[in-house]
């Protein structure tokens, strides 16, 4: 049975991922630092593990038995930088492992259109009332960038439409790789269920290699 840690399990997005994943009979280890909430997933999910502690205290021995690790770690703006940090925590303890590694990134890193010209962080940048929160989508663009440049561990990446909400999984799940995707109606978003059921899928099929794949609502 494969086995999962899912980081930040029980965020948004990480709830969705630990259901879907239990939904396809994974095996799966619940990562978070909030004891009460990690105890609540655990009555809600009553096979799954949890794994209290930080993200940076993760250690090998935490992954000696798991397949593929999760990391759907959040934060807030002005801590926006752990996304990079944790991702050069994690890639260093599986340098030349066989292990996967999937990154949930941001669509910041997404161009505009197909002419490649503009990334959405561009957009994003040039507008002053993002700057509460733009560090965000910023760092995660960092964070794309440094894994790019990684070529001795197993990982991908997934971005979300410009809008990441909870919501149901989509009935018409949109596929791209580096361009913002949008529906009929020019609405770019992902609902969480949406995210995780591709996330998971991608864990069944293993078809992208160092490289980041997009996903919306249709």
């Amino acid at each position: 049975m494969t086995k999962l840690l899912i980081i930040g399990a029980t965020g948004m997005t990480g709830h969705s991922l630990v259901s879907e994943a239990v939904s396809n009979s994974f095996s799966v280890i619940a990562n978070g630092r909030n004891l009460d909430k990690l105890n609540a997933l655990n009555n809600e999910f009553k096979d799954i593990s949890i794994l209290n502690k930080d993200a940076f205290d993760i250690t090998l021995s935490d992954l000696e038995d798991v397949d593929v690790i999760i990391d759907a770690f959040a934060t807030a703006p002005d801590k926006a930088y752990l996304q990079i940090d944790l991702a050069a925590h994690l890639v260093a303890l599986l340098r030349n492992s066989n292990k996967r590694i999937g990154f949930i990134l941001g669509a910041g890193s997404l161009y505009t259109d197909e002419s490649k010209t503009q990334l959405t962080y561009d957009l994003i940048a040039a507008d002053d009332s993002t700057k509460p929160w733009r560090a965000i989508p910023e760092n995660q663009l960092y964070e794309l960038e440094f894994l790019r440049r990684v070529k001795n561990v197993n990982w991908f990446g997934v971005s979300p439409g410009s809008n990441f909400v909870a919501g149901a999984k989509s009935d018409n799940i949109l596929v791209g790789d580096d361009v913002l995707l949008v529906n009929d109606q020019n609405v770019s978003e992902t609902t969480a269920d949406t995210m995780a059921f591709k996330v998971i899928e991608e864990v069944k099929n293993n078809q992208y290699h160092q490289t980041r794949f997009t996903v919306a609502n249709g």
